[in-house]
């Protein structure tokens, strides 16, 4: 898409962004912040793709040269570092079960208390000012950790 002209990208619901202070574009791939002076897209995203009410899209952040995607055991990436977040708990029917707003400093306690009830399958992580989807959390099998792809 970055190969793409601004007005094809209008055409798509796309938008190509340069950012000019710092913290306010996480690139969703990546899971950190883009640096003043870097392009990215901002574009819708299905981010929740189930057949429930709760199926979902929002905007998101891509950088141009971001890097590689996140997908990481037990860490917490730098994005949802020190930013308020939202994180949904959901059922293998797609179903919200639980929910709650935390910093994202302090992330690993309402993770480990949202994957507490079985039944909860996996996460869903939003900043909570702007609503931008985040990240998926979801169980490691065989292990007591969680994945954040």
């Amino acid at each position: 898409m970055f190969t793409m002209t601004d007005e094809h990208l209008r055409e798509l619901g796309a938008l190509r962004v340069r950012i000019d202070s710092p913290r306010s574009a996480p690139d969703r791939i990546t899971l950190d912040d883009a640096a003043p002076g870097e392009t990215v897209l901002l574009l819708n995203h299905v981010y929740l793709e189930v057949d429930s009410p709760y199926r979902g899209t929002h905007a998101i952040y891509v950088r141009e040269n971001g890097g590689e995607r996140f997908d990481r055991v037990n860490e917490v990436p730098s994005a949802l570092r020190g930013r308020m977040l939202s994180v949904r708990a959901f059922d293998a029917a797609g179903m919200m079960v639980d929910a709650d707003l935390v910093e994202g400093d302090q992330i690993e306690a309402l993770i480990e208390r949202l994957f507490a009830p079985p039944s909860v399958t996996y996460l869903q992580v939003h900043f909570a000012r702007r609503g931008c989807y985040a990240a998926r959390v979801e169980r490691v099998a065989g292990s007591t950790g969680t994945a954040m792809p």
